[in-house]
């Protein structure tokens, strides 16, 4: 199995992890020294995660401020299109190693009385939603990566295949390369062969020739001879 599909594997475990069901249970807390009653949801995931994805959610629906120490404060919620201007949700979120708690809460004293069993429905509502957007941009990070590498093993392939229809182009012309010199190496050992033949008639025709002359000298010289005997 070569890494590519190895870290694919990895990607979709890891997406399939993510896949669970947000658990929302009454949760109260100590704010201010005055009970704040709310909800809670144990989520799988870092602080600073979650903690990112529980700031861009209250930021939808009121004003952040950040206090030196937990918890965060929401001011002003719009809830379903109603502003609540007295209306003060509480937030917070602690690790514990792999589990993340986050928490939405509420002071009976900074709401109207008609209004705070509803605040305490949404603020369930609230939780879920912050679990359940959590869960959805964790699952959309890894199916991102995913699927940048599924990208990254298309590209490798197509690079391989056109890595082979070059070899193979490169093949192709080095069988032809070697058919001409398959054939150009007979042409020359043909030749060759042409040429010692060649060569050895010359050495017989240089023999026969340098005979000739040493018998046309033999007769110059008889002929030379019988000139000086003439008077």
């Amino acid at each position: 199995m070569d890494k590519f599909t190895l870290t694919l594997s990895f990607f979709v475990f890891v997406h399939m992890a993510f896949a669970q069901t947000i658990t929302v249970k009454k949760h109260a807390e100590k704010v201010k020294s005055e009970t704040a009653e709310g909800f809670s949801a144990e989520l799988q995931g870092k602080r600073a995660d979650v903690n990112t994805t529980l700031n861009k959610f209250l930021k939808e629906i009121g004003k952040i401020k950040f206090l030196s120490s937990d918890p965060i404060v929401l001011t002003e919620p719009n809830i379903n299109g109603t502003v609540y201007p007295k209306g003060v949700i509480y937030a917070q979120v602690t690790e514990s190693g792999s589990v993340t708690t986050v928490w939405l809460g509420a002071r009976a004293t900074e709401w109207e009385t008609k209004d705070f069993d509803f605040i305490q429905k949404q603020l369930e509502r609230f939780t879920r939603q912050v679990g359940v957007r959590f869960y959805r941009e964790k699952m959309q990070a890894q199916i991102d990566e995913t699927q940048q590498a599924a990208d990254a093993v298309e590209k490798q392939s197509v690079r391989f295949i056109n890595q082979g229809k070059d070899l193979a182009n490169k093949l192709t012309n080095n069988e032809l390369e070697k058919i001409k010199l398959e054939k150009a190496l007979e042409a020359n050992k043909l030749e060759n062969a042409a040429l010692k033949i060649k060569i050895e008639n010359n050495k017989k025709a240089q023999d026969s020739i340098a005979n000739v002359a040493v018998q046309v000298k033999k007769v110059k010289e008889a002929q030379m001879e019988k000139l000086r005997k003439i008077n």
